[in-house]
């Protein structure tokens, strides 16, 4: 086994660096978010969106109210546990890298649910109840971390934890996840942990994103309404929807109007991989028993030595494919606006309250 698996990982490598060399291109802009620094452009585009929002508030208002308190739901928490449903592919790991180092400093416990060999992201109501047992069972101040849409486990008898997580643009998304379960370490890491797993077929392997958008390939289209498949983790909109059946057809407004709801009611803190300095900068103030130092840790760390999932073997995908596919993601779009206003809001709010 071990060399078969050698030796298909190195083809694949090898086919794979070919195919970037005779592109000459860099890995793309939006992975290096999370391991190296934020551009100028994204941070000019942050500071030009909270204007916008000022604006906003200012013709509805809104700013004279505009407060912390008002937008922070830790306070709701009734056990001071974090509960971080992690979004795939939207910088999560780093999260979770940055929520064990704190745990250090800050003296908090740490958990996280092992590897599966089917992540099940869905669950009946007796696992949702299982799960939120286990999320109560453990000694507070602590984090647990788990791939798993929203769970309310205040709907089985325990008490409200304090929810976090993260939201990166979908279409970027998609396109992220595409790739990384075709990385050769991807597939390897998983061959080593479930060694009955069969290797891949190289040809899904070589099987370029672009293509499988041009062509209609099923693997690339994405349908409103559709029930099919969610392992390919279109639909971020779902990890706050939750469980109802309601959240599983893709990008319909049933589904998003219940994860709206869902992030305004219960979540501390939505980041946006995007704008990482904001959301940093809101964890800190709003969630600061867990985040205090958050800022420190992930530039002075975490991004100057430890970059995390960066892959190497992610091609640049044409803004013209990219544009057809945000056809059918309007709604998902519309979610992770709403999840930007949102941070934004509340760093607006930060910001509005230390000028007083």
């Amino acid at each position: 086994m071990a060399i078969s698996t050698t030796l298909f990982l190195f083809l694949h490598t090898r086919d794979l660096n070919t195919k970037l060399k005779q592109m000459e291109v860099k890995l793309q802009p939006e992975d290096d978010l999370m391991s190296n620094h934020i551009s100028e452009n994204g941070i000019a585009q942050a500071d030009q969106e909270i204007q916008a929002m000022m604006d906003h508030l200012r013709s509805t208002g809104e700013m004279t109210t505009l407060e912390p308190t008002r937008l922070n739901n830790t306070k709701k928490a009734q056990q001071n546990i974090i509960f971080f449903n992690r979004v795939p592919k939207v910088g999560s790991q780093t999260l979770m890298e940055l929520l064990r180092r704190l745990s250090i400093k800050n003296n908090f416990g740490f958990h996280q649910d092992s590897v599966q060999r089917v992540e099940t992201i869905r669950l009946p109501p007796v696992d949702q109840a299982d799960l939120s047992a286990l999320i109560s069972s453990y000694e507070p101040p602590g984090v647990f971390i788990k791939h798993v849409v929203f769970t309310n486990v205040s709907d089985f008898g325990y008490p409200e934890p304090i929810y976090i997580n993260m939201v990166r643009d979908p279409v970027e998304r998609v396109i992220s996840w595409y790739y990384y379960v075709r990385a050769p370490w991807y597939f390897v890491e998983r061959k080593i942990m479930f060694p009955d797993l069969p290797l891949p077929n190289p040809k899904w392997l070589k099987k370029d994103y672009e293509e499988c958008v041009l062509t209609g390939d099923k693997e690339c289209t994405y349908e409103e309404g559709e029930l099919r498949d969610v392992s390919d983790h279109r639909r971020q909109s779902m990890f706050f929807c939750g469980h109802h059946r309601q959240c599983l057809p893709f990008n319909s407004a049933g589904a998003l109007e219940r994860a709206k709801r869902s992030v305004e009611q219960h979540y501390a803190v939505v980041g946006v991989l995007e704008d990482l300095n904001t959301t940093l900068t809101v964890f800190e103030n709003y969630i600061p028993r867990f985040f205090k130092g958050a800022m420190n840790i992930y530039w002075d760390e975490i991004s100057r030595y430890n970059p995390i999932n960066k892959n190497s073997f992610k091609p640049p995908v044409s803004e013209k494919v990219k544009d057809i596919v945000r056809r059918n993601f309007t709604r998902e779009i519309e979610f992770f606006q709403f999840c930007r206003q949102r941070l934004n809001k509340q760093y607006l709010a930060l910001k509005l309250n230390n000028k007083k």
